[in-house]
C-alpha cells in the first residue's frame, strides 16, 4: 500500500496515536473492504434475503428470482468464497444456507438503518 501524506499538522498527537494503536491492519480492512463488495450487488442481497429464511438449492432460488440457474450458482460460489453462504449436500441436490448469524446480523442491520434513513 502506497503511504499518503496528510496535508494537515497534529493538533492532537495523543489523540491520533490511541486511535492509530487501534486500527485494523491493512490486510483486515482488505478483507472487510472485499466483504462489503461482494455484498454491494442487488442480486446477492436478494439472495441473502431468501437464505435468511430457509436454507435453498440454486435452482429454487433461480426460480423464485427470476434468473437462471447458471447466474444463481455464479452468484452463490462468489459468496461462498467471501464465507457468506456455506453448503449442504443431500444425493444429488447442494443446499445453500447463510453462513452463519453474523451474515443475518448484518443484512438485518443495513435493512434497519436504511428504513430509518429514509424516514
Amino acid at each position: 500500500m502506497t503511504t499518503k501524506r496528510s496535508d494537515c499538522d497534529p493538533i492532537f498527537p495523543e489523540v491520533i496515536e490511541e486511535v492509530r494503536k487501534k486500527m485494523p491492519g491493512d490486510r483486515e480492512i482488505e478483507n472487510v473492504s472485499s466483504f462489503f463488495k461482494i455484498l454491494g450487488d442487488n442480486t446477492r442481497i436478494r439472495i441473502l434475503y431468501a437464505l435468511k429464511e430457509r436454507e435453498m438449492c440454486a435452482g429454487d432460488i433461480a426460480v423464485l428470482l427470476n434468473m437462471t440457474k447458471s447466474a444463481v450458482s455464479h452468484q452463490l460460489a462468489l459468496m461462498r468464497n467471501m464465507h457468506q453462504v456455506r453448503t449442504r449436500r443431500e444425493g444429488k441436490n447442494v443446499f445453500y444456507s447463510l453462513d452463519d448469524q453474523h451474515i443475518v446480523d448484518i443484512v438485518e442491520e443495513a435493512l434497519i438503518h436504511m428504513t430509518h434513513v429514509d424516514h
